[in-house]
């Protein structure tokens, strides 16, 4: 056999391996981002697309370990019950998407976000102490616009919001946090503002994971 047809035979035979080698590591490649899509499914509420409890509590615990100025604010949508009730579950889906979208945008790309179940959401972002009233006011402001429904109708929308630094609740452990944030916001629960814990916040006995009692809170925002 002369040198040619020696070499086309070889260049054929690198050709077929290297096609069937490929054939393999295509179908894993599309098989990685099906899998990718699916972990990323599961990290994210399908509503809302805000993370989930688990990417939402891992996400925020790396914030506070990294950053000192940072806040934990716990939002909840009042009077949820009686939108669903009136307008149906579809206008209360629509109002939840509407939440999510506005903490997003107030929080930022570098936030956690997260939906932590009903009409339940909290965030850890950074936020510098000068820049609290201000930022919560902003928030309070998103959350009181009215959402338009896809048929044209107008909602008014309301939400509670409390927050907790790790400044003033003297931790930096995401669930205390948490709960400081969420006995704030009860306290300031239908007032329209915002509602800053104090250190007193960390010590109120809770129940069923909820605080109860009214020690002195800081509010900002609108009026109710």
């Amino acid at each position: 056999m002369s040198s040619l047809p020696r070499a086309r035979s070889r260049f054929g035979q690198r050709t077929l391996l290297l096609t069937t080698a490929a054939v393999p590591l295509t179908g894993w490649a599309v098989h990685a981002v099906a899998l990718h899509r699916q972990l990323a499914a599961t990290r994210r509420d399908p509503l809302t697309g805000l993370l989930r409890r688990d990417a939402y509590t891992a996400r925020a615990r790396r914030l506070l370990a990294r950053h000192g100025d940072v806040a934990v604010v716990m939002v909840d949508a009042d009077r949820f019950k009686a939108i669903n009730d009136r307008l149906g579950h579809a206008a209360g889906d629509t109002v939840l998407a509407s939440i999510a979208a506005r903490l997003t945008s107030w929080a930022g790309p570098r936030a956690a976000v997260g939906r932590l179940g009903g009409n339940e959401f909290a965030v850890v972002l950074q936020l510098p102490a000068d820049l609290r009233a201000l930022r919560l006011e902003q928030l309070v402001r998103m959350l009181h616009t009215p959402v338009t429904l896809d048929d044209g109708r107008t909602v008014d929308i309301a939400a509670s919001v409390g927050a907790a630094t790790p400044d003033v609740i003297g931790s930096r452990d995401l669930s205390a946090l948490q709960r400081s944030a969420d006995a704030a916001l009860y306290d300031g629960k239908h007032s329209g503002r915002a509602a800053l814990a104090t250190a007193a916040h960390a010590t109120v006995p809770s129940v069923n994971g909820r605080r109860a009692g009214r020690p002195g809170t800081a509010v900002w925002g609108r009026a109710a």
